[in-house]
C-alpha cells in the first residue's frame, strides 16, 4: 500500500478551508496548537497535516492517546525511566518526549490526562526539558506540541478538572474542526473519495453511488462524523455486487437515514436544532443514554433533563 501523503486534506467546505489555511500558516512555528472537535472529525489528521507542512516533517511524528494508556503507566510512557527506577524497570526506557525531539508530539485526548501529571507536562512545555523517572538530571528536548480534545477544556478548567495554566500553554493556536453534519459539501465529496479508496483497498472493481444513495447519505446527521461516513462507505462497497451502489446498500448502524424535513436546516431555532441533535444521537446509539451523552459532550444528568423537557411538551 502506498504511503499516505498527510500534507493533503480534501475538503469542499469554506470553514474547513479556512482552518487549513491557518494550519498551514502556523505550521513552521514552534507554537503549541490545540485542536478541538467532535470524535471522528479528523483531529489527528489535522495534526499530521501541520507536521507535514512544517520543517519538522523529516522527523518521526510521535503520538500518544492519553485516554488509552492507564494512569499508572502514562507517566513512564511520556517521560521514560532509568533502569532500577522502580520494581520491574529492568532496562532504560526512552519516553515519548525524547522520541519526539526535533519533531511533533501529538497529545491525543489531552482532557483525559490525570491532574497529577499535568504539572510535569507544563514544565516540559515551559522549560524544554524532560527528566526520566529515576534520572539524575534533565534532558533538553525540542518538541512541537499539538493537543486534541473532543471536550470543552475551558469548562473543565472552571470545574477544576484541568489546570488553567496548562490550558493557556496549549491554547496558543486554537483550531476548531466543524462537525460533518454542518459540512454538506464535504459529505458528498468525501463519499466519492472513500468509495474510490475502499474499492482500491478491498480489491474490487470501481463503484459509483447513485443519486438516491447520495441523498440518503446527506440526510443523516453523522454523529460519528467523518470516521462514521468512511465506515458506512466501506460497508456499502463490500455489500454491493454491482457497479452502482443503491440506497439499499447504505446501512447506517442498522438505522435508516431519514429523507424527511427532520434535519438541521437554516431557519431552525437553536432549541429546535438541539432537540433534533439529541434525538438523532439517541437513535444512533440505540437509546443508550450514556453513549449518547458522551457523543454529545454533555453529562447524563443534562441529557436526562432535556429528555424530560421534551416529554413535557409532547415532542417525544
Amino acid at each position: 500500500m502506498a504511503k499516505r501523503d498527510f500534507s493533503i486534506i480534501q475538503t469542499a467546505d469554506p470553514r474547513m478551508k479556512s482552518v487549513l489555511e491557518v494550519a498551514e500558516n502556523i505550521a513552521s512555528s514552534k507554537a503549541a496548537v490545540l485542536i478541538q472537535g467532535e470524535s471522528g472529525t479528523g483531529k489527528e489528521l489535522l495534526a499530521r497535516y501541520i507536521h507535514a507542512k512544517s520543517q519538522r516533517a523529516p522527523h518521526r511524528f510521535v503520538a500518544i492517546n492519553c485516554a488509552a494508556v492507564p494512569d499508572n503507566l502514562l507517566e513512564s510512557e511520556l517521560f521514560g525511566y532509568e533502569k532500577g527506577a522502580f520494581t520491574g524497570a529492568e532496562s532504560r526506557k526512552v519516553g515519548r518526549f525524547e522520541l519526539a525531539h526535533k519533531s511533533t508530539f501529538l497529545l491525543d485526548e489531552i482532557s483525559e490526562m490525570p491532574l497529577l501529571l499535568q504539572p510535569k507536562l507544563l514544565r516540559v512545555i515551559q522549560e524544554g526539558e524532560v527528566e526520566r523517572l529515576g534520572g539524575d538530571g534533565p534532558i533538553a528536548v525540542s518538541v512541537r506540541i499539538i493537543a486534541t480534545t473532543n471536550r470543552n477544556l475551558k469548562q473543565m478548567v472552571s470545574e477544576g478538572k484541568f489546570r488553567e495554566d496548562l490550558f493557556y500553554r496549549l491554547n496558543v493556536i486554537p483550531l476548531g474542526i466543524p462537525p460533518l453534519r454542518s459540512r454538506p459539501k464535504d459529505i458528498e465529496m468525501l463519499a466519492h473519495v472513500f468509495t474510490e479508496i475502499s474499492c482500491q483497498e478491498n480489491g474490487v472493481s470501481s463503484r459509483q453511488l447513485n443519486v438516491e444513495a447520495m441523498r440518503k447519505l446527506k440526510s443523516w446527521i453523522w454523529p460519528g462524523n467523518v470516521r462514521e461516513l468512511q465506515n458506512v462507505i466501506e460497508r456499502s462497497v463490500l455489500l454491493c455486487n454491482e457497479d452502482i451502489i443503491s440506497t439499499e446498500k447504505i446501512l447506517i448502524n442498522g438505522y435508516e437515514a431519514k429523507k424527511t424535513d427532520d434535519e438541521l436546516k437554516p431557519g431552525m431555532t437553536v432549541s429546535q436544532a438541539e432537540r433534533l441533535l439529541i434525538l438523532k444521537t439517541l437513535e444512533h446509539t440505540g437509546q443508550n443514554r450514556t453513549h449518547a451523552a458522551e457523543m454529545l459532550g454533555i453529562s447524563i444528568r443534562t441529557l436526562r433533563n432535556k429528555i424530560n423537557e421534551y416529554k413535557e411538551v409532547g415532542v417525544i
